[in-house]
Formats: structure tokens, sequence, C-alpha cells
């Protein structure tokens, strides 16, 4: 318990250079470990930690890889959500989509891949934020503790005026001008279902 508590000070304090103030975040980008990071600071933590000791995933599905494009460096992608193409949600005007339930397993193998302890810095981003935050929820649940929310994610947030408003063109991975492709490789995008 000593050491976890020691990691997880260690990290709070070595990592304050990518301080988000999480007053400002909506709540669904708020995590119980407090650990957040903008995409345009990503770079300069996988440069400063070692790229080889930070674990960095993509929660989005295979079809936002496939069409909308993936972040360069990722380690892998282990979707939090699947898409379910038969059910409608009128609500949101989209398919619905459930939780992976093979989440944990998923996780678990890129992590042992990788050689990620659970005090390892561990990176996830999404498309905006909201998916990574509860994947870094899930997995502190499950004794992970450096887990960081990427809190702009991919394609960022909606803009509230002007030309953008509506458009994910605010912030996010693609808008910081980072560098991502279409061309996907298939051993960090592959999962079993």
């Amino acid at each position: 318990m000593r050491r976890v508590l020691l990691s997880l000070l260690f990290a709070v304090l070595s990592f304050n250079a990518h301080a988000v103030d999480p007053a400002q975040l909506s709540k669904e980008k708020v995590t119980k470990l407090g650990l957040y990071i903008e995409a345009k600071e990503v770079p300069a933590f996988l440069e400063k930690h070692g790229k080889d000791k930070v674990l960095f995933l993509d929660l989005r599905t295979p079809e936002e890889m496939l069409f909308v494009g993936a972040p360069e460096g990722i380690d892998g992608l282990v979707p939090f959500g699947i898409m379910y193409y038969d059910k409608w949600d009128e609500k949101k005007s989209t398919y619905v989509r459930n939780p992976n339930p093979d989440f944990l397993s998923q996780f678990e193998l890129r992590a042992m891949d990788k050689g990620t302890d659970k005090t390892d810095p561990i990176l996830l981003i999404c498309r905006s934020g909201d998916r990574s935050a509860l994947g870094a929820d899930f997995l502190a649940r499950h004794g992970y503790t450096n887990v960081w929310s990427v809190v702009d994610g991919f394609e960022g947030d909606m803009g509230k005026e002007g030309s953008n408003k509506g458009r994910r063109a605010v912030n996010g991975w693609k808008n910081s001008g980072l560098p991502w492709s279409y061309r996907l490789d298939k051993e960090k995008v592959h999962f079993t279902k």
C-alpha cells in the first residue's frame, strides 16, 4: 500500500507540467485519479518518461480509427465501447454503443505485451476525452494507479460559436497538428471480439 501511495504522490508531483484544471472539465471528463493531459502535451510526456515505459492506447472503435484516422505512436487499440448497428438511439440520432465486455482482458493483453505494471504510466485517448475518463476510472478500480486521460482526445471538443460551432475543431490530437494517419498497423488495431 505504501508503494502505491508513493507512486501516486510521485506521479502527481512529477507530472505537474501537464496540469489540467479539473474544475474546467465537463463532469464526463473528470476521473477518480485526477490525472489529465492535453493531446498537445503527449509527445513531451512520452519523451520525458520514455516511449518504451508508457502504455499509450486508443479506446475508440475500430470504425473510428479506420474512417477518422489514428494517432501515430499508439501502442494499440482497446475499444471501450462496441457499436451495435442493429440498434438505433433516437435521442442521440446514432447507433447504440455499449460497453466492451472484454475491455479489461484486451487491456491486460496490451499491458502484458508492453510489460506494463499497475504503477507504470498509461495514456488513454478517445474521440474527445469522455471514454478515456471512463477507461481511466475502470482501470483505477482494477488497481492501476497512474492512468492519464487525454482530455481533448483525437478529434477535440465541439466549437461553441462561429464557423466551428458544432464541429470538433477546438483542440485535440488532429487540431493540434500532431502526427496521425489513416494507415493502420494491423498489430496495433487487431483485437478479438
